[in-house]
């Protein structure tokens, strides 16, 4: 957890012990459901929690907005986010059922109370609207935006414009390309000057 504190402060006990549950209770689980891989487990703080808080870095929600994690798997990036942001609702989104049990135990466990799951795809999600989706490793952006822009609100209440922010790796020039979108891309190395993050990136695309 150590990593963490390298780069962000000023937490209160109630975060702190939050964060610190987040490496027993994921070990715990993922013994029994797969959400991680086996060799990153160890790894939990920099490569999942810390990657998650990237967003946090560039982002500073605003208490009462709604933010929506799609695809959120074991709950990456939007366990981290709902730790760092208390004031702020997170409702995190996956189709695989058994890895929304896995949030629900951790977000309960640690006691983090503005979440909320939902077990469905997210062209399902009908008559709801977030200033904010976030997503890591999901799917190619053109699809996550197709899927999203229904759901955002515009606006401007947050450092940045109210819109998509999503985690990705690589050589995105032709996933950009393909899109058709102009997102707002920063080196994830720029923010955590730490080897893991050299071709990790955070995309934000105004909605």
């Amino acid at each position: 957890m150590d990593i963490i504190l390298k780069y962000f402060s000023d937490f209160t006990p109630q975060q702190l012990q939050q964060f610190a549950a987040l490496q027993p209770l994921y070990t715990e689980w993922n013994e029994k459901i797969n959400v991680i891989s086996r060799k990153d487990i160890q790894s939990l703080y920099e490569n999942h929690v810390l990657h998650s808080l990237s967003i946090a870095a560039v982002a500073n929600f605003a208490g009462g907005m709604q933010v929506i994690d799609i695809g959120t798997g074991g709950g990456f990036p939007g366990v981290p986010l709902a730790i760092f942001f208390p004031e702020v609702h997170f409702h995190l989104v996956d189709s695989i059922g058994k890895k929304m049990k896995v949030v629900r135990a951790v977000a309960e466990a640690a006691g983090i109370k503005n979440i909320t799951m939902q077990h469905a795809r997210v062209e399902d999600i009908k008559n709801r609207k977030f200033e904010f989706a976030v997503s890591r490793a999901v799917a190619p952006l053109k699809d996550l935006w197709r899927w999203t822009k229904p759901l955002l609100k515009k606006g401007n209440e947050a450092s940045l414009s109210n819109g998509l922010i999503c985690l990705k790796g690589g050589d995105l020039a032709q996933e950009i390309y393909e899109s058709g979108l102009r997102p707002n891309v920063v080196r994830i190395s720029e923010l955590f000057k730490e080897p893991y993050f050299d071709e990790k990136f955070l995309l934000h695309v105004s909605a």
